[in-house]
Formats: C-alpha cells, sequence, structure tokens
C-alpha cells in the first residue's frame, strides 16, 4: 500500500509540477466558471432592468435567497465531495475516494429536486418572508415560479463541476457553466423584447441555460470521467454523506448566511426606507444591484480559492506543506490585487456602474452611489476571507473553515444590520458593512498565520 501511494504522489502532477503554473490551470478555468455564475444574474439584472425597470430588479432581489440557498446546497456536496476526494486520492486510496464521488453525485439531483419542490409549494409566503413588497411582488412570483424548474439542474452544475475539477478537468468544467451562461445572455433579449415577456423571459433564458450545463455534467461522468466510478457507488452512503458535510459545512453555512443577511436585509431596507425620503423599493432594488456587482469580485477570489483547492489538499494529504504554504501565499497575492481594483472601481465609478442596470431618478442615483461606496469599503481587504474558509476546509480543517465562513456574515455583519439602524436610520446598513469586512480580515489574518506557522514546524521536524 505504501508503495502504491507514493506512485500515485508522484504521477499526480498535483504534487510535482511547478505551483504557479497550477494555480493557473486550475484557478483560471474556477474563475471563469465562478465568474460566468455570478454574470448569470447580472445579465438578468441588467435587461430586466432595461426592460421592465427598477420593480424588475427589486424582485430579482426579492427572489435572490433561494438561488443563494440552491447555491448552499451544491457547495455543501460539491466541494465537500471534491475535497475529500483530492486528500483520499493524495493519500493513494481511490476507490474510496471515488465512492465518496459517487455519493456527491446522486445527493445533488436528489438535494436540488427537493428544494425545487419547496419553493413551488411555497412560493408566497416565501417572497413575502424574503421582503416582497407589494409593488414588488407580482413580478417576484412571475420569476421565481419559472426559475424554481431550473433548480435541479442548476444544483447539479454548480456541485458537479467541482468534482470535475477534482478529476483534473478544469476546461471541461469551465465549459459547461460557459455554454449555459452564453445561452442565457442569447435568449436573454430575445425572449424579454423580441417576445415581449418581460420578467418572464429573463426566468425561461435562465432554466434554459441552467438546464444545458446540467445535461453536459451528467454527460461528463456518463462518458468522459477519469475517474473510477460504477452504478452501484451512485447510492448514497451514510459514511460517505458524513465525510462530504464534515468538510463540505464550511462553504454550505457561508452561503446560508449570505441568504440570512439577504433576508433580514431586505426586510431592514423595506422598514426604515419606508421611513425616509427614499421608500422602501429603492434602496431593495439598489442594494440587489450592488449585491450582484459585488459578486463578480466574490466570484473573481472564490474561483482563485476552488482552483487552489485540489492543489492545498492534494499536498496537505500527501504531506508536502512547503507546497501548501507556497500555494497559499501565491493565491492571496492574487485576491489582493484583484481587491484593489475592485476597491478602486467602487469608490470612483459607482454612478456609471449603477446605470449599467437602467435608468432611475435622482434619489435612486442618490441612495445607490451613496450605498455601494461606503459598504464596499474594505472591499480591498475582502479577498482573505473567503480564500481562508476554503483553505481550511481543503486540509480537512472542517471546524475552522465553517469558523471562517461565518465570521463575516454571521458573527458582524448580521447584528450590525439589526443595531446601527436603530441609530442612523437606513443609513445605518451601509456602515455595518466596512466594520464587519474589517473585523473579518483580522480574524481571518489571525488564524492562518497560526495554521501556516503549524506546518512549518511539521515541514521542519521531516527535514530533522
Amino acid at each position: 500500500m505504501n508503495n502504491q501511494t507514493t506512485v500515485s504522489q508522484d504521477e499526480n502532477p498535483l504534487g510535482a509540477a511547478p505551483v504557479g503554473s497550477l494555480i493557473a490551470k486550475f484557478a483560471i478555468p474556477a474563475v471563469i466558471s465562478m465568474l460566468v455564475s455570478a454574470f448569470y444574474n447580472i445579465v438578468d439584472q441588467i435587461f430586466i432592468g432595461q426592460g421592465v425597470g427598477m420593480l424588475g430588479n427589486a424582485a430579482t432581489n426579492i427572489a435572490f435567497p433561494v438561488t443563494i440557498i440552491s447555491t448552499a446546497a451544491a457547495l455543501l456536496l460539491g466541494i465537500g465531495s471534491a475535497s475529500n476526494y483530492n486528500l483520499e486520492m493524495g493519500a493513494g486510496r481511490e476507490k474510496k475516494a471515488s465512492s465518496i464521488a459517487g455519493t456527491g453525485l446522486s445527493s445533488l439531483a436528489i438535494f436540488g429536486t427537493v428544494i425545487a419542490v419547496i419553493v413551488l409549494l411555497f412560493l408566497k409566503p416565501l417572497l413575502h418572508l424574503f421582503g416582497g413588497t407589494p409593488d414588488v411582488m407580482p413580478y417576484a412570483i412571475d420569476y421565481m415560479g419559472i426559475t424554481a424548474i431550473g433548480l435541479p439542474f442548476y444544483v447539479l452544475s454548480i456541485g458537479g463541476n467541482h468534482l470535475i475539477r477534482a478529476d483534473r478537468s478544469p476546461t471541461y468544467s469551465m465549459t459547461c457553466t460557459l455554454i449555459g451562461a452564453i445561452i442565457n445572455t442569447i435568449l436573454d433579449p430575445l425572449f424579454i423584447f423580441g417576445f415581449g415577456w418581460g420578467i418572464k423571459g429573463a426566468a425561461w433564458a435562465t432554466v434554459t441555460g441552467q438546464v444545458v450545463s446540467g445535461i453536459l455534467v451528467i454527460f461528463y461522468f456518463a462518458r468522459l470521467r477519469k475517474m473510477y466510478l460504477d452504478r452501484s457507488m451512485l447510492i448514497p452512503r451514510f459514511p460517505n454523506l458524513c465525510a462530504i458535510f464534515s468538510l463540505g459545512m464550511a462553504s454550505c453555512i457561508n452561503q446560508i448566511a449570505i441568504a440570512v443577511v439577504q433576508i433580514v436585509m431586505n426586510n431592514i431596507l423595506r422598514h426604515y426606507g419606508a421611513e425616509s425620503v427614499y421608500g422602501s423599493d429603492i434602496p431593495i432594488a439598489c442594494a440587489g444591484i450592488i449585491s450582484k456587482v459585488n459578486q463578480v469580485f466574490m466570484a473573481i477570489c472564490i474561483g482563485i480559492s476552488q482552483g487552489s483547492q485540489p492543489i492545498w489538499g492534494f499536498n496537505y494529504g500527501a504531506e508536502k506543506y512547503s507546497r501548501v504554504r507556497q500555494t497559499y501565499r501565491c493565491s492571496v497575492t492574487l485576491c489582493t490585487i484583484i481587491a484593489m481594483i475592485f476597491f478602486i472601481c467602487f469608490q470612483f465609478f459607482p454612478h456609471q456602474i449603477v446605470g449599467i442596470f437602467g435608468n432611475g431618478n435622482d434619489l435612486y442615483f442618490q441612495f445607490a452611489e451613496k450605498y455601494l461606496r461606503i459598504f464596499m469599503l474594505m472591499t480591498f481587504a475582502n479577498g482573505i476571507q473567503p480564500m481562508s474558509a476554503g483553505f481550511f476546509t481543503s486540509i480537512g480543517k472542517a471546524k475552522l473553515g465553517i469558523i471562517m465562513s461565518l465570521t463575516r456574515q454571521v458573527l458582524f455583519l448580521l447584528p450590525l444590520i439589526v443595531i446601527f439602524p436603530l441609530f442612523l436610520g437606513i443609513d445605518g446598513v451601509m456602515y455595518a458593512g466596512p466594520i464587519a469586512d474589517t473585523s473579518a480580515f483580522v480574524l481571518a489574518v489571525v488564524f492562518a498565520r497560526k495554521e501556516l506557522g503549524i506546518m512549518k514546524s511539521m515541514e521542519s521536524d521531516q527535514e530533522i
């Protein structure tokens, strides 16, 4: 067994190829895939803003928690399966790795279907809970009632692409998501403007793209996979699910926290907006636009993290700690450079960014520009926290990964957006953002430095 393990480690490029080239190979397709996922929502928001208006933008914001919850399920199973697969392959246990991958794939299909059924059964109560106003609800019902149909394929696509990358096919993973996004982008203007379907057209365009992406994932594992996988491995097994949940929980909790914050924020904006000169609909619409714009930035950082996870996981399992540390340093540097670029855009071009999503009155742009500048003030430091969460998860430190995932959304931002408006009104939501970001950044740096220091000591012990 030891000889087989050594051969596996030596033959696998994750344990031998230059770290820089590996990050480029895995991170670039992962970043593109994440960006494409973000643009699914961005493209809808742009065309809906131009074709339906502010209430349409507000409707997609109200429906957005359903997408986040679906993403949470996809990452729970996708990242959990892929992280375990990489660790087991690094340790030379191929059969166990494939068994975990099979459980992950079948569970993705099951979870996606369950979420879709729940959303369709409780559509109106859910949208009201998510902060829908009387004017926005008809648009949100039309949009979410249709997009729920595509949720099984969406969950399978997002989660399955993590396993495809773990199977050393990052380009195919990128292609799955890219083709779906291209279809969505082509169909959006055709359905919204050409057929005159309005917000329903945007929903059907989204569903069509998601279905195609999901089918491509199925085709990969049916015909193109590198891993060993037979039908018996597709039966979910409880021990495999426990292992998957352990390493996927951090990413899942992070998404659930985002959904909870989104729901609470929508309701707070609805309440305090009604007491301000802006009214309820302007803050909800603007916050939705800015959250989608921030998704582009976070997609790049999370994509770099996801691209690094196979390298971290394999080398940690193979006890090559210097490569783990080197990969982390390179990834953090890349995220910081990207963060500085977005910080400059958010601070100096807020009007131009908001204007992409349609026109509005003076109050609309006044609130949107102020919100973007203040809420995103700490963007230059915001890449470290998701990077560290993915890092801890990929090396099997599930508890640390969960802590990192909880810091910004649950420990800091959620209580701040509830407390600050009590004293500052609707402006309190804006100032909660940078304070939560700063606190999460400090904790991420402290925990990451400690873990890297432990690895350095283990590396020194190996040399002795």
